[in-house]
């Protein structure tokens, strides 16, 4: 089987799709796949993958991504039917036209994984240049898609939402189980936030619950580490300075081993989000034995099933209420919580789970097997 992994940017942050795309296409090699990894020239990187191709960007706005070169590499080998299944993840740029324009000219299958572009919030807070996007080449695109992928039952109600009508699978992000580091001693007990500081992130709403709680539980600190977005760190910093916090930390990105340590050393992890497809930050959470509060903008109801966790609803007074309670919680059970979803990552969402859930999907599309898969719904 050759199969093309198309995707807009990568990154040395071993996060978001870069985090996700590089173990399955690990893991499909493994299963004795052939793939070639499409990407852009977008950012530097430390290490190259072994299948990646990267092309540059012809002309500004950087942010579409506008690369004949790609799109010529990608008909060529097309033509010469070098490909079986082109999969292309994300949307909103031009590598993800080019895999649709591309599919339909030659007649190959097409998988689409949005990685959340199809959220109502994702959606209705775009600039006018995306609603402009949409029907003149991205929908146009996606009507060459042969399955969706969608990592959780809201994106599948998000892609049927959208009117696409074609089968979905429904397959959650893999995830890498570390050996436990060993847990750092501290002078606080510390809530963790890790990822993107972006408004759909929540943390206009992290804040002022911080503020609520943090008189009344003062062996606790917050900590907020992740990458700035655009000026979207200063304008929290400021507001962190108005609501006049305590105990709170503003930390830059985070990679590698000082990523997980930070995981570990946490004792609750949070996301407050308005809209996650996944949420890749909470699986590593849990994967080091963190319980996590997440918000219901992200499909983790599973942290209440599990006991691993708390699944609430967006809002500060819900935090605040939530805080409450998981900060009065004591350390034992804590890490009983954490404990559980390690576990449950373990089980259900390990890369050679997910990869081969992956590959079962790839097969089926290409009529290699006769059986559908049970997590791929047709209607």
């Amino acid at each position: 089987m050759n199969v093309a992994e198309v995707v807009a940017s990568l990154s040395n942050e071993a996060s978001g799709v870069t985090g996700v795309l590089l173990p399955l296409c690990d893991s499909l090699i493994r299963n004795k796949v052939d793939v070639d990894l499409i990407a852009l020239e977008w950012a530097p990187m430390n290490e190259l993958h072994s299948s990646l191709r990267r092309f540059s960007i012809a002309f500004p706005p950087k942010r579409l991504g506008i690369s004949p070169a790609m799109f010529r590499w990608l008909d060529s080998q097309a033509s010469k039917r070098k490909f079986d299944l082109i999969h292309s993840h994300g949307l909103w740029m031009m590598p993800n036209v080019y895999s649709g324009d591309v599919a339909k000219k030659y007649s190959i299958p097409l998988v689409v994984s949005p990685h959340g572009t199809l959220s109502e919030w994702a959606f209705n807070n775009g600039s006018i240049g995306k609603k402009l996007f949409w029907p003149l080449l991205q929908k146009p695109a996606l009507a060459a898609t042969t399955c969706f992928h969608a990592t959780a039952e809201s994106e599948y109600e998000d892609i049927r939402r959208m009117g696409f009508k074609q089968p979905v699978a429904i397959i959650p992000n893999g995830i890498y189980i570390p050996d436990l580091p060993h847990k750092q001693s501290q002078n606080f007990r510390t809530l963790l936030f890790l990822g993107r500081i972006h408004p759909i992130k929540g943390l206009d709403i992290l804040l002022p619950s911080w503020k609520a709680v943090q008189n009344r539980f003062p062996s606790w600190q917050l900590q907020i580490v992740g990458p700035d977005n655009r000026g979207y760190l200063t304008q929290m910093q400021q507001l962190a300075n108005k609501l006049g916090l305590e105990r709170i930390t503003f930390t830059g990105a985070l990679h590698g081993i000082e990523k997980w340590q930070a995981y570990r050393d946490a004792d609750l992890f949070i996301l407050p989000t308005y809209s996650e497809n996944f949420g890749m930050s909470v699986a590593e959470a849990l994967a080091v034995g963190t319980p996590a509060i997440v918000s219901k903008g992200a499909p983790w109801n599973g942290l209440v099933k599990k006991s691993s966790g708390w699944w609430i609803d967006i809002g500060l007074d819900p935090l605040v209420a939530c805080l409450e309670d998981a900060l009065s919680r004591s350390s034992d059970e804590l890490e009983r919580m954490g404990s559980n979803g390690r576990n449950w990552m373990d089980a259900e969402f390990s890369w050679a789970h997910v990869g081969k859930q992956m590959l079962e999907t790839y097969s089926w599309i290409l009529q290699k097997n006769t059986n559908k898969p049970n997590f791929i719904i047709e209607s």
